[in-house]
Order: structure tokens, then sequence, then C-alpha cells
């Protein structure tokens, strides 16, 4: 099973047996969990190098089915 976590204020985080790939076709080696960029500031794109800290906010939650 993969899970894509959405980490407060910060990256994607995922985790599982998931195949990253570029815009051209290309695999993009990863481990079992790595975390993502959202923010844009990361110098290791498309992985999150911890640029975000206290420069991204972005909370978000799951919409309530209830």
């Amino acid at each position: 099973m993969v899970t894509i976590k959405v980490n407060d204020n910060g990256s994607l985080r995922v985790t599982g047996d998931v195949e990253l790939i570029d815009g051209e076709g290309n695999k993009i080696e990863t481990k079992e969990t790595f975390s993502l960029c959202r923010c844009g500031l990361s110098k290791k794109k498309p992985f999150c190098d911890g640029a975000h800290k206290g420069k991204f906010d972005s909370i978000v939650r799951a919409e309530s089915t209830k």
C-alpha cells in the first residue's frame, strides 16, 4: 500500500512501493519513504530539502463525510 501524507506547512511524505516519473517519463530514483516539495523553494526538487520552514503556510484537512 502507498500512502501520501500532506504535512502541515511542509512536504508531501510518500511511503510505499511507488515509481516517481519526471515529465519526460524517466524514472527518478527514490527510497521507500521520501518527501516531495510543495512550496517550490527546494533546491533538490522534486524532493523537499526543508527550505519551506517558516516560509510556507498550508494546512490541508480532508472533508468530513458526516
